[in-house]
């Protein structure tokens, strides 16, 4: 989906190489910003539009699974009244029942995985939001501090000067390390998680194993 594929690559961009190689900074931090949460909208409908069709598909293979059990109930009967010939249709009408139900759930589980996309991309989406943010804001800070180095610059000397520039390189330093630590932590967690869906999987994989085994 085209949606998708523009989140992803919005997620995957590098915002603070972007606002680098800006020639306007601030302009260009202010379209992300507004971008992302153009999408962060986007997302939201049409995950709520594919959660209702969702729930339209799983009332539909309700009444198709009613279906094959109310015909199939019907040529019970037949049979047991000696209507070999309405038995039959019965049963051809299960059949179909059962053809139709078993679209709907494929129909369903897709529909099913197409939500879970749109709630990783939209919780991805405000993680990179609230990243896009904290650059916003250390941008304007390091606006401030330019301001204020500037204004203090014509009466400072030299030593003063340069201990100032140190100060700020160093606050500067400090609040992109934390960024940094922060994504390493984000990183560490979706490795955590990726690590237990494999150990359920392997599990669910050895007790199919086993129950095999043992009705072998």
């Amino acid at each position: 989906m085209a949606l998708l594929e523009r989140i992803a690559t919005l997620i995957r961009a590098n915002i603070n190489e972007l606002i680098e190689k800006a020639e306007q900074p601030d302009t260009m931090m202010r379209q992300i910003l507004l971008d992302m949460e153009n999408q962060l909208i986007q997302v939201k409908t049409q995950m709520a539009i594919s959660i209702v069709d969702q729930h339209v598909l799983e009332k539909r293979l309700k009444e198709a699974g009613e279906s094959v059990a109310q015909w199939k109930g019907r040529a019970e009967t037949a049979l047991r009244n000696g209507h070999e010939a309405l038995a039959r249709t019965a049963a051809a009408r299960v059949l179909g029942a059962r053809e139709i139900a078993g679209n709907l759930q494929r129909q369903v589980e897709d529909q099913k995985a197409q939500v879970e996309n749109f709630r990783n991309a939209l919780e991805k989406l405000r993680d990179k939001l609230r990243e896009a943010e904290a650059t916003r804001d250390m941008l304007a800070a390091r606006r401030r501090r330019s301001r204020a180095l500037e204004q203090t610059a014509g009466q400072a000397n030299g030593a003063d000067l340069d201990r100032m520039k140190k100060k700020i390189d160093a606050e500067e330093a400090a609040a992109q390390a934390l960024t940094a630590a922060d994504a390493a932590v984000d990183d560490h967690f979706a490795a955590m998680d990726n690590a237990r869906e494999i150990d359920n999987l392997l599990a669910e994989i050895r007790t199919g194993m086993a129950e095999h085994s043992k009705t072998g």
